[in-house]
C-alpha cells in the first residue's frame, strides 16, 4: 500500500482559487486507487449561498477513484503534485482505517472554517495523528528559523498568505473583495503550524520538511499531471484603476460645475457614490453580525463604507441643517483613515486610497454647498 498527499493548483472559481489538498491511497495488489477528499460540498442546496454568507458550510470527506478525481483537474488544466509518504505498514493501515472511518455517514461531515478548519487542515491533521513516532515540521516561514511546530519566524499574516496566492494569479478584484469584507482578525500573525494547516502550497512545503521520528516523512515527489504555463491575460480594469478614474471624473465635474447640467450630474454622482458605500456598509455589518466565525468581525472598512449613508443621501438636496455636519464628519473620518493608512491594525486594500480621497473631496464639497446654500437663504430672508 502507498499513501500520498496530493496538492492541486488553484482554479478560476472562488472556491478553488487557493488550490486543493487530498490524500491518495493506492494498493496495486488489490487494484485499489482511491482519493480521499475533504473538500466536498453540496452547492445544489437552495440555501447554500445564504449559509455560505453566514459561515455555515457543511463540507465532507468523500472517497472516489483516482481517475474520477483527476477528471476535473485535467479539464481545467490544473497541475497536481504528489508526495509519497514514507510510512511503515502499521502506520499505513492506521491512516487508511482512519480515513475509512471518517467516510462513514456519521463522521464524514464537518463545519468548514475558512482559515482554521478546511480541506488542507483536515488532511494534515489526519496524517499527523496517525504516525507512530514523534512528528515534527521544520519552520518553513523563516530561512534561519529553528525547527518546531509553533514558532512563526516571520511577520506573515493570514492576509499576506492570501495576497501571495491572488497576486500570482492577478486576481485583484478577488483580493479587493476579500480585503473589503474580512476584518482585522485576518491580519493576525500566523504560526508555522497555522500556515501549514491553512493553504495547500504551505502544507506541501511543510510535508517536505516534516520528520516522522528520525526520517523525512516524504520519500518521493512527482508530478501526476503538469500543464504548460498559461499565458498571462490582462485582467482589464482593476479596482485601483476604477477608483482613480472615478476620482478624476469627480474633479473634472467639479471644475465645470458652473454649467447647470454638470452640477446636476455631480448631484447624481454623489447620490450614487454614497448609496453604493451605504450598501457595502450594510453588507459588512451583516457579515460582522451574522457569521458564526470571526473572519468578518472588527472590520475597519465600515468606517468609510457607513450604512447610514443610505439615509443621508435623501437629505443631500434638502434643507436639513444637520446634513452638512454629517458630511463634514464623513470627510474628517476618511481623512484620519487616509493619514494613518499604513499604520492601522487592519491592512486595507491599496485601492481604498483613491476611494478615501474621493470620499473626502465629495463629502467636503457637499458640506460647503450646504453651508453656502444656508447662508444664501439667510441673506435672502434679511433682505
Amino acid at each position: 500500500m502507498q499513501i500520498s498527499l496530493l496538492t492541486c493548483a488553484p482554479g478560476t472559481d472562488l472556491y478553488s482559487i487557493f488550490g486543493h489538498t487530498a490524500i491518495r491511497v493506492r494498493d496495486s495488489s488489490r487494484g485499489m486507487d482511491i482519493v480521499y477528499n475533504y473538500g466536498t460540498f453540496d452547492d445544489t442546496d437552495p440555501l447554500f449561498y445564504v449559509h455560505f454568507t453566514k459561515g455555515i458550510m457543511n463540507y465532507s470527506l468523500s472517497a472516489e477513484t483516482m481517475d474520477s478525481f483527476m477528471m476535473e483537474y485535467q479539464y481545467e488544466h490544473r497541475d497536481v503534485q504528489e508526495q509519497v509518504l514514507d510510512l511503515n505498514c502499521s502506520e499505513k493501515n492506521k491512516l487508511y482505517q482512519a480515513l475509512r472511518k471518517n467516510t462513514l455517514e456519521e463522521n464524514r461531515i464537518y463545519q468548514y472554517h475558512f482559515h482554521t478548519d478546511n480541506c488542507t487542515t483536515r488532511a494534515a491533521r489526519i496524517i499527523e495523528s496517525n504516525t507512530m513516532d514523534s512528528f515534527l515540521y521544520k519552520n518553513i516561514l523563516s530561512v534561519n528559523g529553528s525547527n518546531g511546530n509553533s514558532g512563526s519566524g516571520s511577520n506573515l499574516s493570514f492576509r499576506d498568505m492570501i495576497h501571495e496566492y491572488l497576486d500570482k494569479q492577478h486576481k485583484s478584484w478577488s483580493e479587493f473583495g476579500i480585503d473589503l469584507f474580512l476584518g482585522k482578525n485576518l491580519d493576525a500573525k500566523v504560526t508555522n503550524l497555522e500556515a501549514i494547516h491553512f493553504l495547500p502550497d504551505y502544507l506541501y512545503r511543510g510535508m517536505d520538511s516534516a520528520y516522522n521520528g528520525k526520517k523525512l516523512l516524504v520519500s518521493e515527489r512527482k508530478s501526476v499531471i503538469k500543464f504548460p504555463a498559461a499565458k498571462k491575460i490582462s485582467e482589464g480594469l482593476t479596482p485601483l484603476a476604477l477608483f482613480q478614474c472615478l476620482l478624476l471624473a469627480s474633479i473634472l465635474l467639479f471644475i465645470f460645475r458652473s454649467y447647470s447640467s454638470i452640477n446636476k450630474t455631480l448631484q447624481v454622482f454623489d447620490i450614487t457614490l454614497f448609496s453604493v458605500l451605504g450598501l457595502l456598509g450594510i453588507l459588512m455589518a451583516y457579515l460582522w453580525i451574522a457569521r458564526i466565525d470571526d473572519v468578518c468581525r472588527n472590520n475597519m472598512n465600515i468606517l468609510w463604507a457607513v450604512p447610514t449613508h443610505l439615509i443621508a443621501i435623501f437629505f443631500i438636496r434638502k434643507k436639513a441643517g444637520w446634513i452638512k455636519y454629517y458630511f463634514l464628519g464623513t470627510a474628517i473620518v476618511a481623512a484620519v483613515l487616509l493619514a494613518g493608512f499604513p499604520f492601522w491594525w487592519q491592512r486595507m486594500n491599496i485601492a481604498v486610497l483613491p476611494l478615501l480621497i474621493l470620499i473626502i473631496f465629495r463629502s467636503f464639497m457637499i458640506y460647503l454647498n450646504r453651508k453656502h446654500a444656508e447662508k444664501f437663504i439667510i441673506q435672502g430672508q434679511k433682505s
